[in-house]
């Protein structure tokens, strides 16, 4: 059972990590990609590859793994977000991002293989640590730093306070100077270079596998959900006790009640708390 619970958290934490990215996304575009679950995919496929296949340190691994998570958060932004909302207020995003996501997939399904690769270990320690392994214990630190993160470059930082602006009013803060396209370009390259960190922290546990993606934009996004709709606590809140629930309801009834549970969480949510556990509600005037 113990064995099981901290490989839920782990689990979760890369959830978490998902989400902090839809966040940062989303704060300055209120877009949800569908390519956020495709950043820690790529970042763990560039790290693996980098480390295990040119035999490089793993200092340049993580390098290589969040410039390709910014890189192609910044052509999400260039190809399916930048010219759907220029021209149109509707959720035509929607379309543009699964399209893209569904391009990027393939392309490295294509280039690296279909089939999971072991991700190399990042630092020396046996395989008998149990509990204490690294792929445990990486990618929950790396949430909660992300998270903690975050919320000092929001609260510190002139940039984090402009994405803050943008994020309570895009029109008043364009109407004060601010350049929103700028800033919401850089949220992207931001989002982009915290998953591929992620996928470089997980990639122990989640294997470096191209179809990785799609599994995350989904659980991400109902950890999400779960926690409350661009609230970074909220979403490690979330993003844990998805992974928790899905770890005990394959230790009691299966693996393939994980999903079911993951979407029973969020029907109940939504239904009780439609904000999320710490979302702030959204007052139209009228």
């Amino acid at each position: 059972m113990l064995s099981a619970l901290v490989a839920g958290l782990a689990t979760g934490a890369v959830f978490a990590a998902t989400a902090l990215a839809y966040n940062v996304m989303f704060s300055t575009s209120k877009v949800l990609s569908v390519t956020t679950g495709h950043l820690p995919m790529l970042g763990g496929v560039a790290g693996a590859y980098v480390i295990a296949g040119l035999g490089l340190p793993w200092w340049l691994g993580l390098l290589a793994a969040m410039g390709t998570g910014a890189l192609f958060g910044l052509l999400t932004e260039l190809v399916a977000i930048r010219r759907v909302l220029a021209r149109s207020d509707e959720h035509l995003w929607l379309l543009s991002t699964l399209a893209l996501a569904t391009m990027v997939q393939q392309a490295v399904g294509l280039w690296w293989g279909t089939e999971p690769r072991p991700f190399p270990r990042l630092i020396p320690q046996d395989f008998s640590a149990g509990l204490a392994d690294q792929k445990f214990w990486l990618p929950i630190a790396l949430a909660v730093a992300m998270a903690g993160g975050l919320e000092l470059f929001y609260s510190r930082t002139m940039a984090g306070k402009l994405f803050v602006a943008m994020s309570e009013d895009a029109f008043a803060a364009r109407a004060r100077g601010i350049p929103t396209d700028r800033i919401r370009v850089a949220s992207y390259a931001l989002a982009g270079a915290l998953g591929g960190l992620a996928g470089f922290a997980a990639g122990q546990l989640t294997f470096a596998y191209f179809a990785l993606g799609l599994t995350l934009t989904l659980n991400g996004f109902i950890a999400l959900a779960v926690g409350g709709l661009g609230s970074n606590v909220g979403a490690l809140i979330g993003g844990f006790a998805l992974g928790l629930l899905n770890a005990l309801a394959s230790y009691w009834f299966g693996g393939e009640y994980q999903q079911t549970i993951a979407v029973g969480l969020l029907m109940v949510v939504l239904l009780v708390k439609p904000e999320g556990l710490l979302g702030s509600k959204q007052v139209r005037p009228v």
